[in-house]
């Protein structure tokens, strides 16, 4: 049985710091930003707020390299800045979360300074160090997210080298070494002493590597091999993530949410059951869908009906074992309304169809910062306009197999993450708002028809539609049916059809939340009399007996009488 929790019924955002809010000019969004938008968020109706990493960092990899867990980076501000920010949030009622980006920290970090020095001593046993004779081959032949191998030579030795699974300026930690996850253990600690809620946790599965080190099957003509098949091997990661727990979480009561993409089905209870790892983890079945390892331009589009397949079989596989945390997007995907809506077709009826969908399955909803308002991706004209590692990589690796420029560019288009990084798109004047600056990275042109200013007193708004979505998750007469009630797909194989029900287990109250995913208009039948509409993404509804026609992507809510 489900253990209540108090951040069950609490609606979540994500935001970029870098790209949020600019509060002195220099481009770069800042904490300050955040505080002066803390009441935007409340009147939004959020709870609980995560925030990208700030701290002290090099950003080879936008902060999720880490030379200081103890220090703000000043490009955002001071740490008098991050206590204000969280005294505020307490006045407000809301919850403060950090990155926790433990898999690996920054070749600028202390200690992997002092490892540089002594590789043999103390340091040098908190990384993946290896000694590589000249002439001998790499320990094993793994490739990193972002392309090449996963060894780079130890800067002052020449015959050894580091491990890193992501940038090379990201050495992966050594959680084998009980010394190294004490240290871990006190900075984590450090912080929820400090106030913080919680904690978003990076890339976590990738602390437990399969080791001895050796080589996988080849799968491109660089001759490495992709790290989730190394990934697929390790075994006993739950032994740290419990420690963890144990010494951190628990004590505090801290709100955790890890992005895992590897869980098995059967260790689901072990992740976020009542006594699980982490309080929730994110969804990622839909953003996962038609990826292919050889590369962005090979992925398959994603369809109406997959993208339902995708959300249901995630439902179908939690159940009642814990809370998943639900999203369209995040600062490493791209827009949501550009990936799950066809081609052509997002308006703001069909990015209220999408809202609908998401949010009120069962778990947590999340907001990434620019949804609300129905942010979309950027049209590029050339890859130096692009910033993402990721991407670049992305795009010499097409190139390399012959693609044409242009279609090599297009799927960064597609899933780049600079779709999600680009600046928040507060009004229609300069920089969107965002800076008096330059902003570090361009705004989306598209900002003099998509930006807050111009949704915020329309009823009819994207903005306005979220505030009644989570508005409605919270409304005490349907919270314990939104929040804890039963999950039933209904009309599963009907082509471009997305509908379920949502029941409550002890009052009997069933809510049928049923959208139409294309613009030619559909007749569905209803299970039952439905009739009290909580919700509808347009003006107008057609229903007779126990039939509902829909118009192109309308998407309602309905309460069994």
């Amino acid at each position: 049985m489900l253990e209540k929790q108090w951040w069950h019924g609490k609606t979540a955002y994500q935001i970029y710091p870098k790209s949020f809010c600019d509060s002195n000019g220099d481009g770069i969004g800042d904490l300050q930003g955040i505080i002066r938008k803390l009441d935007y968020l409340k009147g939004l109706g959020i709870d609980i707020v995560w925030l990208s990493p700030i701290y002290v960092s090099p950003l080879a990899d936008q902060g999720y390299d880490i030379a200081d867990y103890y220090n703000i980076d000043p490009r955002f501000g001071t740490m008098d800045d991050m206590d204000q920010l969280l005294a505020e949030a307490k006045k407000r009622d809301m919850y403060i979360l950090m990155d926790l980006v433990v898999n690996h920290c920054s070749d600028e970090h202390e200690w992997f300074l002092k490892a540089c020095e002594d590789p043999d001593g103390r340091y040098g046993k908190f990384f993946y160090i290896k000694t590589v004779k000249e002439g001998d081959p790499l320990p094993c032949n793994w490739r990193s997210y972002f392309g090449g191998p996963v060894w780079e030579k130890l800067p002052g030795h020449d015959d050894k080298y580091y491990l890193h699974v992501f940038h090379k300026k990201q050495p992966d930690l050594n959680w084998e070494n009980p010394e190294l996850r004490e240290e871990i253990y006190k900075m984590i600690n450090w912080w929820l002493d400090k106030g913080l809620a919680g904690f978003r946790i990076d890339a976590i599965i990738n602390i437990k590597k399969a080791l001895p080190f050796k080589n996988y099957p080849e799968d491109r003509d660089d001759g490495l091999s992709s790290i989730h098949n190394m990934l697929h091997e390790a075994q006993g990661v739950g032994e740290f993530l419990g420690e963890m727990r144990d010494r951190c979480f628990k004590p505090h009561n801290a709100f955790t949410v890890g992005e895992v993409f590897n869980e098995k089905a059967e260790d689901l209870p072990d992740f976020i059951g009542n006594d699980g790892y982490f309080s929730s983890m994110f969804d990622f079945a839909e953003t996962i869908f038609g990826s292919n390892p050889g590369g962005w331009h090979k992925n398959l589009d994603i369809t109406p009906d997959d993208y339902r397949n995708c959300v249901f079989a995630t439902q179908r596989k939690i159940d009642d074992i814990g809370f998943i945390s639900n999203i369209i997007e995040n600062h490493d995907e791209p827009r949501g309304v550009s990936r799950y809506i066809p081609e052509g077709e997002a308006d703001d009826t069909s990015k209220k169809l999408l809202a609908t969908m998401y949010f009120l399955v069962k778990g947590l909803p999340w907001i990434y910062q620019g949804q609300e308002i129905g942010m979309e991706n950027v049209k590029l004209t050339s890859i130096e306009e692009v910033d993402d590692i990721s991407s670049l990589d992305s795009y010499k690796v097409a190139l390399a197999e012959g693609v044409s420029k242009e279609a090599a560019l297009h799927a960064v288009e597609k899933y780049g993450r600079d779709n999600a990084r680009t600046p928040f798109q507060w009004n229609a004047g300069e920089n969107a708002g965002f800076t008096t600056g330059t902003p570090w990275l361009k705004v989306n042109p598209n900002f003099h028809r998509i930006n807050l200013a111009t949704q915020q007193n329309d009823p009819g708004s994207v903005y306005n539609y979220y505030r009644s979505l989570i508005a409605l998750r919270k409304n005490p007469d349907y919270y314990d049916t939104l929040v804890y009630g039963d999950f039933t797909p209904y009309l599963p194989e009907m082509h471009n059809v997305m509908a379920y029900l949502r029941t409550n287990r002890e009052s009997g109250q069933q809510i049928l939340v049923i959208g139409n995913y294309q613009k030619a208009p559909q007749t569905l039948p209803l299970p039952g009399d439905f009739s009290d509409v909580l919700l509808n993404n347009l003006d107008g509804i057609q229903i007779a007996g126990r039939q509902i026609t829909l118009s192109g992507y309308q998407a309602v809510v309905l309460l069994k009488q």
